[in-house]
């Protein structure tokens, strides 16, 4: 096994493991959880993607997904936010550098070398989860905040791995906040034209979801203190609606950023992907 299992939790009659793995892609160690429901399988693939300053242990011991993946029979893979390590650049800031990879290729130094999340999870993590466990090989994506923006991103710029997508207080439009331009302005240069493939209200507006996605679900609290200046989902209803792409938005009233938002409607998710893997 290319995994190295650091821990293992029966959980929902399931079995949770904590991995790590060396990344060809990052040039790293890489750390992720994958949950595997009870039974013999085969599963299809709910792939988590958490947001800044998180590692695959936020979403594993708070989100409360696993009973509700146990139910759908839903294999759920969450892997770390960014590479991390001795050797590898880093920001001060928390929203830059380690924790904060943003699911993109960079191509800036110093970034470049490792900052490589968009091939690490479209291409070497679901070739590895599905040559190591029991997979139906079909998957879907969801998100939160960063990881929110690359559920979104990767889900429009890869249709063909995904059967559905769905995010929890994504960012919408990174080219239009402060979060995402300095993440692209690190990440991807100063080259503003290059940042519009990596930003979904772009992408929708343009129409990379047509024909691809019966629906888009995204669960926003309007208590969040991010709401107005980084996240901005009106964004993505008007391209949604500009490109006749059906989003459902749903604005949950008095929740904020938290994994307590999460937890809430985290069944809903599973639930609405289940429906979309279904062969």
């Amino acid at each position: 096994m290319t995994f190295k299992t650091a821990k293992s939790h029966v959980v929902h009659g399931g079995t949770l493991r904590y991995l790590s793995h060396d990344s060809a892609t990052t040039g790293t160690p890489m750390t992720l959880s994958v949950f595997v429901p009870p039974g013999e399988g085969p599963f299809p693939v709910l792939i988590w993607l958490s947001g800044l300053t998180c590692t695959e242990d936020n979403f594993t011991t708070k989100a409360g997904a696993y009973s509700a993946a146990a139910e759908h029979g839903v294999i759920i893979v969450a892997p770390e936010t960014s590479p991390r390590g001795e050797g590898v650049a880093d920001d001060a800031a928390y929203d830059l550098g380690q924790g904060a990879g943003f699911y993109v290729d960079a191509t800036q130094s110093p970034w470049a070398p490792h900052f490589r999340m968009e091939t690490y999870v479209t291409h070497e993590l679901i070739a590895l989860v599905d040559a190591e466990f029991p997979t139906t090989g079909t998957r879907s994506i969801s998100g939160h905040s960063m990881g929110g923006h690359g559920a979104l991103t990767l889900a429009l710029r890869h249709p063909e791995l995904f059967r559905s997508v769905s995010a929890f207080a994504p960012i919408a439009s990174p080219t239009r906040c402060a979060w995402g331009k300095k993440a692209f302005g690190a990440y991807l240069g100063s080259d503003q034209s290059l940042w519009a493939g990596h930003d979904a209200a772009l992408l929708i507006e343009s129409g990379a979801a047509r024909g691809r996605f019966d629906d888009i679900l995204i669960d926003q609290g309007d208590a969040d203190s991010f709401l107005v200046d980084q996240l901005k989902p009106e964004l993505l209803e008007a391209a949604g609606d500009a490109a006749g792409q059906r989003i459902t938005i749903r604005m949950q009233s008095g929740y904020d950023h938290s994994y307590f938002f999460m937890a809430s409607f985290m069944a809903d998710h599973v639930a609405f992907h289940a429906a979309r893997l279904k062969d």
